[in-house]
């Protein structure tokens, strides 16, 4: 039976599309079978219909059922992390392993630049990946003792505020005991993948991914206490709407999936039972790939350092001087002037301030000194002197 690969494509995108056609060209010259989503493998059929890609006669195989995804052996997600959030939730029952390539922006989950693609092929044909699980959450939504929504997430549950001109009051505990009550525009329970995104614009924490833990951040929230929680996995998360305002709220899971939240309603986090798969290719260290995406200094580094990895910073660099280099022409072209970032921006030239220097006034000078007074300064200072009566 011949290997079937699942390509989960940014069909909004004719770059990620393109790049879609290109692995699976790949694909089929090593033998696999490639596939695609019944909507995903329409849209391209009509963009290549429509003359929008470019195909020299290549055609999509479609599935007929998503129930059809316990036959195919991995999932190639071709976009940012948002790809990878939505590829996530269409493949969750089935255990599918996804490995992302990065066409967005950060592409933190993604394991291979667009310009790796080729190797990302070469890695799924020879099956030269490794899979780790990634920590999921659990979200259930309850009014009184009726659970209105079960739900879940691989990055965050954020329940927000549904008015802009009102805060939400919240009360936030965990392992059923409350911790705090305030006035907020959002709260936000995150797992450690989740820790690079909502969660990290938030003021929360980065978390390792290998580190078992779930994060609660408080947004913009009117309290004397209202830091960044880190808990155990085990423990239960609660958030629930105050109905003493009588604001509703939403609950956004990943950002994709929403419930509405009535004044009353309550909302626990925990640890989900089926955490999402994703294959690696690469092993380099979080901590790399944390400055790397970041584009994080670190000049003045004193510890030691692999051949390998001294050979990827230089390539790192190289890569931010040609887009320095190519924003500045740019720039140029169009007379507009660039100011660098403050990590960039060399330090300014310490200059001493300059001091006159303290005459020195000799014996002889001081005879040729005449004191000049101002008129009435006789009798003001004869008005200074003690009287005798």
């Amino acid at each position: 039976m011949s290997r079937r690969i699942l390509i989960l494509a940014h069909t909004g995108r004719q770059e990620a599309m393109q790049s879609a056609l290109q692995a699976i060209e790949l694909l089929r010259e090593a033998g696999l079978t490639p596939v695609m989503m019944p909507h995903d493998a329409t849209v391209v059929h009509e963009a290549i219909h429509n003359g929008v890609l470019s195909a020299d006669g290549l055609t999509v195989e479609s599935l007929n059922t998503e129930s059809t995804l316990h036959d195919v052996e991995l999932g190639m997600v071709l976009g940012g992390d948002g790809s990878v959030l939505r590829a996530a939730e269409m493949v969750r029952e089935s255990d599918l392993p996804l490995m992302a390539v990065n066409l967005g922006h950060v592409g933190f989950l993604a394991e291979a630049e667009q310009a790796d693609l080729d190797r990302a092929v070469a890695a799924v044909v020879n099956r030269d990946y490794l899979v780790e699980e990634r920590m999921a959450i659990d979200v259930k939504v309850l009014v009184g003792t009726h659970l209105v929504a079960h739900t879940w997430a691989l990055n965050e549950a954020s329940v927000e505020k549904s008015n802009r001109e009102r805060m939400l009051e919240v009360v936030v505990g965990v392992d059923d005991r409350p911790i705090s009550s305030f006035g907020c525009d959002g709260v936000v329970m995150a797992t450690p993948t989740g820790s690079t995104a909502y969660a990290f614009s938030g003021g929360g924490p980065i978390v390792w991914p290998e580190v078992q833990a779930m994060l609660m951040v408080p947004l913009s929230a009117h309290a004397l206490f209202a830091r960044p929680l880190v808990v155990s996995p085990e423990s239960v998360i609660s958030v629930d709407v105050l109905q003493r305002t009588n604001e509703s709220g939403v609950l956004w899971c990943d950002g994709r999936r929403t419930v509405d939240l009535p004044a009353g309603a309550r909302i626990e986090v925990t640890r989900s039972t089926s955490p999402v798969k994703l294959a690696r290719v690469s092993m380099t260290p979080f901590s790399e790939r944390l400055v790397r995406k970041f584009d994080l200094p670190t000049e003045g580094w004193r510890g030691t350092i692999t051949e390998s990895d001294r050979a990827a910073i230089e390539a790192r660099e190289r890569t931010r001087r040609d887009q320095d280099n190519w924003h500045q022409t740019l720039a140029n072209s169009q007379g507009i002037r660039i100011v660098e970032p403050h990590h960039m921006a060399p330090r300014p030239e310490v200059v001493p301030p300059v001091t006159t220097p303290i005459p020195v006034v000799t014996k002889a000078d001081e005879e040729e000194i005449v004191q000049v007074r101002r008129p009435g300064a006789d009798e003001h200072d004869r008005e200074k002197e003690p009287r005798d009566d």
